[in-house]
């Protein structure tokens, strides 16, 4: 195999390679001797058809499979030759017409990973803000609790539904007078004034009684998720076969044996402990962005294009994503196009940061143990079914670059923490509000300290919006972002998907008590409901 190599600028590489046909042939000849005596053929025994008659049948597919194993094995060669450390997978083509059965020419064209200077860790400075518990904060948190265990209790004869009370009900949905899919269901339950059902609906019913029949007039959202029925007018339906009232929860021993725990002191610590954890969460996510943005002013170097493309067409397409769920996505679409150069940005700081963490990490003896790699892999398994799970563990244990992407994320998290143990820190008692203003802040929160919340380069009026993307190479330990108090408050009025219209049950005595231990944390996966039994699209 012969390689030439045709450019060396920057951090673009590209080479020809060319193939023979003889060593395509030699592999082709290899093959056939190793499949022979598995092929089965009509008027031979098993394991006897001519080795000529097999290359004869199988040739052209033999020859291609040879071809690609040449190339692959031609790009190993040549990085190993021409001690490469590829940026991203080589781009690979044929030149010319390729005819089976002469030579092949091939170009292989890479970025190559830059040399990173040696970071300089020496000097980090670093403030910690801490928040402690309050009390009024577990309380309200007990009181939270208390309101899943709420009692329901049949309201006494003739007590016409007001806010506060539970009604159950049967019900038809129609849109110009024919049902629509999904909008039927019987003993639907509905706490008035919880705003879970679509906007004028939950207000329709107050002041109804058992046996009540009654039609109600709504119109879908514009947003709904349902597009057929989107901004639609409908009538429901409704007869009432329940009103029930609230009965009273105390917060006591029997409410924490109800969650499956032995008193309510354990109650009480439990959720302390999930509280600090939140807190301490986002205490780490504050002192790592400003780890990062001294990291960030101290060192400067080029980056692989196809990086930053890789990286900004991650943040690009979440982005798009949530303008769909904007008031107006065509204007939120345009706005944002006008800041694409900004995002560019943040993924190029975002790459060199990602590189330089590596380098340190590699520097300092930071790794990832297999122990701990296979269970991120078994983690990351559980997203598929029973029948896929072994499939991916066994194609990420076969493909570097899916281990390295799983890898990733907590090697940064241990080589921040090495840092965090090589710095100067103080420490400063702040409220959770102060905390988390000082998170989302761009202009530094009282501690003289410029924050640029994630990146010098974001465009300053979508700065809670754009933190969460230029969180610097897939920090994972970032607080769930909260939506903004419009969307919020929409989210609130309007229902549930279709499929999905079911009340929430009450949770089970196992899950609070997980929720108690931290479970419910909410940069934690959250459980899924429980599938209703009857869908409708009237929540």
């Amino acid at each position: 195999m012969q390689t030439v190599e045709t450019l060396n600028e920057g951090l673009k590489r590209a080479f020809t390679l060319k193939i023979t046909a003889q060593e395509i042939d030699s592999k082709v000849d290899a093959e056939v001797k190793r499949v022979a005596p598995q092929i089965r053929m009509p008027g031979f025994r098993p394991g006897k058809v001519p080795v000529n008659l097999v290359r004869k049948m199988h040739g052209e597919a033999l020859a291609q499979d040879a071809l690609n194993s040449s190339i692959q094995d031609g790009i190993q060669q040549l990085i190993v030759d021409h001690k490469l450390r590829p940026a991203m997978q080589p781009s690979v083509s044929l030149e010319g017409d390729y005819a089976p059965g002469g030579d092949a020419e091939v170009k292989v064209e890479l970025e190559v990973l830059p040399d990173v200077p040696t970071p300089s860790i020496e000097g980090l400075k670093l403030e910690r803000l801490t928040v402690p518990v309050q009390d009024s904060e577990v309380q309200e948190q007990l009181k939270q609790l208390a309101d899943q265990q709420k009692r329901w209790d049949d309201a006494a004869e003739g007590h016409a539904a007001t806010t506060g009370d539970q009604v159950v009900m049967d019900f038809v949905g129609k849109v110009d007078g024919v049902a629509f899919e999904g909008g039927t269901g019987e003993g639907m339950a509905v706490e008035l004034g919880s705003g879970r059902l679509i906007p004028g609906f939950e207000e329709q019913l107050e002041g109804v009684k058992v046996g009540d029949e009654k039609q109600l007039n709504v119109t879908f959202p514009e947003d709904y998720g349902a597009k057929d029925l989107a901004g639609k007018a409908a009538t429901f339906d409704v007869k009432i076969t329940a009103v029930q009232t609230a009965g009273e929860t105390k917060i006591d021993d029997d409410m924490a044996k109800a969650f499956g725990l032995q008193d309510l002191e354990q109650l009480t610590g439990l959720l302390k402990g999930q509280i600090e954890q939140q807190l301490n969460g986002l205490t780490r996510t504050h002192m790592k962005r400003k780890l990062l943005d001294q990291l960030a002013a101290g060192h400067d170097f080029p980056v692989p294009p196809s990086m930053v493309e890789a990286e900004f067409d991650q943040i690009w397409h979440q982005l798009v994503h949530e303008t769909e769920h904007e008031e107006d996505p065509a204007a939120a679409l345009a706005e944002l196009e006008g800041e694409r150069d900004e995002y560019r940005a943040i993924a190029e700081r975002r790459v060199r940061l990602g590189l330089l963490l590596s380098e340190i990490g590699t520097a300092n003896g930071v790794e990832v143990t297999a122990q701990e790699m296979n269970r991120l892999i078994a983690q990351a398994a559980q997203q598929y079914g029973p029948q896929d799970r072994q499939r991916f563990i066994q194609y990420v244990q076969q493909e570097p670059m899916a281990a390295a992407q799983l890898r990733a994320p907590l090697f940064e998290d241990k080589v921040v923490d090495f840092l965090f143990g090589k710095a100067e820190i103080t420490d400063r008692e702040v409220t959770k509000d102060e905390l988390e203003a000082a998170i989302e802040s761009e202009d530094g929160f009282a501690s003289g300290t410029h924050v640029h919340d994630h990146d010098d380069h974001k465009p300053k009026k979508k700065a809670a919006k754009q933190a969460e993307a230029s969180d610097e190479a897939g920090d994972e330990e970032k607080p769930a972002k909260k939506p903004a108090a419009k969307k919020a408050k929409a989210e609130e009025a309007e229902p549930a998907a279709e499929g999905d219209a079911e009340p929430v049950k009450k949770p089970a005595a196992k899950k609070a008590a997980k929720a108690a231990e931290g479970e419910g944390d909410e940069a934690a996966p959250k459980p899924k409901k429980a599938p209703a039994k009857k869908k409708a699209d009237a929540e």
